[in-house]
C-alpha cells in the first residue's frame, strides 16, 4: 500500500509520516518513507537518520538532465521498481526503516520544481511493493501534486489537519481533487488541544463529506523532538499514530 500524506504546509505532514512510520516498524512492515517536499530539509532527522540519502534526481542525472527528458514519459528506465532495484546511495535503512528522497530546492534561481514532480510521479507510478511492505509519501504542501498527476499511483490519500481555517479550506480542495482521481481519502485531525476543537473540526470535515480516521494531540514530546532535530517516538502522540496505522491496514485488508 502506499500512502499519501498531504495537507496544508504546517498541518504536520513530516511528523505524522515520521510517526505512522515509526509504527509501521513495530508491526513488523518494511517501511519505505519518500520524501518528495521539496522545500522541507528536516523530514530523515524526524526518522532518526544522521544524513539524508542521495536524492533520487542524481539517479538520473540531476534536474537538468531530467528536464531534457520531461515529455519522455518514461523518466526513469525500467518499467517496474521494488526496493531492492533503489542503489543504496538513494536508499538508506535503520531498523527495517527505509528513506528515499526526490529532490530539493538547494540554491536561489533554480527554476521550478516541475522536474522533480515528473520523476516522483513517475518513480510511484512504477514502484512496486512486496507483501509486507508499506510505503509512505511525504507530499509538497498543498494541491499543485494532484495537478502534477504525482498521485496517480497511489492508494490512498491521508490528509492532515490542524485547526485552521485555511487547513480546512485546503483539505476540501484535496479531497475534490483526489475524487477526481478515484482516490479514498481520509483524514487525521493534528495539533489537538481540547475535545471541543476535535468535534468541531470533525463536523465540519463531514459537512465536507470527509471521513476522520484519527486525531494526533498536541504532545511536547513531539515539539522538543522537532525543535532539537531528533527521531519522534513514544509519548501520545505516538499511540494515537498507532490507531491511525490499524485503521489504514484494516481497510488496506478490507479491500
Amino acid at each position: 500500500m502506499k500512502i499519501s500524506v498531504c495537507g496544508k504546509g504546517g498541518s504536520g505532514k513530516s511528523v505524522l509520516t515520521s510517526l505512522l512510520a515509526n509504527q509501521a516498524i513495530s508491526y513488523g512492515l518494511g517501511v519505505l518513507v519518500i520524501d518528495s517536499d521539496e522545500s522541507n530539509s528536516g523530514l530523515f532527522k524526524m526518522l532518526g537518520f544522521e544524513n539524508p540519502p542521495v536524492p533520487l534526481m542524481e539517479l538520473i542525472g540531476g534536474k537538468k538532465k531530467l528536464k531534457e527528458k520531461m515529455r519522455n514519459p518514461n523518466v526513469l528506465a525500467e518499467s517496474h521498481l521494488s526496493v531492492k532495484d533503489i542503489p543504496s546511495q538513494h536508499l538508506i535503512r535503520r531498523n527495517g526503516l527505509m528513506l528515499v528522497s526526490i529532490g530539493k530546492i538547494l540554491q536561489a534561481f533554480e527554476g521550478c520544481a516541475c522536474p522533480m514532480g515528473v520523476l516522483n510521479r513517475e518513480f510511484l507510478k512504477k514502484l512496486r511493493l512486496g507483501e509486507n511492505e508499506i510505503a509512505i509519501i511525504d507530499m509538497e504542501a498543498g494541491v499543485e501534486h494532484f495537478g502534477r498527476g504525482i498521485d496517480e499511483g497511489i492508494d490512498k490519500v491521508l490528509l492532515v489537519v490542524e485547526p485552521s481555517f485555511e487547513s480546512l479550506t485546503v483539505a476540501e480542495k484535496i479531497k475534490t481533487l483526489a475524487s477526481g482521481m478515484d482516490k479514498a481519502v481520509s483524514a487525521v485531525l493534528n495539533k489537538i488541544d481540547s475535545e471541543k476543537i476535535a468535534y468541531k473540526l470533525e463536523g465540519e470535515l463531514r459537512i465536507k463529506n470527509i471521513e476522520v480516521i484519527g486525531t494526533i494531540p498536541n504532545d511536547p514530546l513531539v515539539f522538543e523532538a522537532c525543535l532539537e532535530g531528533r527521531a519522534i517516538g513514544g509519548g501520545e502522540a505516538f499511540h494515537a499514530a498507532g490507531k491511525v496505522l490499524d485503521d489504514l491496514l484494516q481497510t488496506s485488508l478490507g479491500s
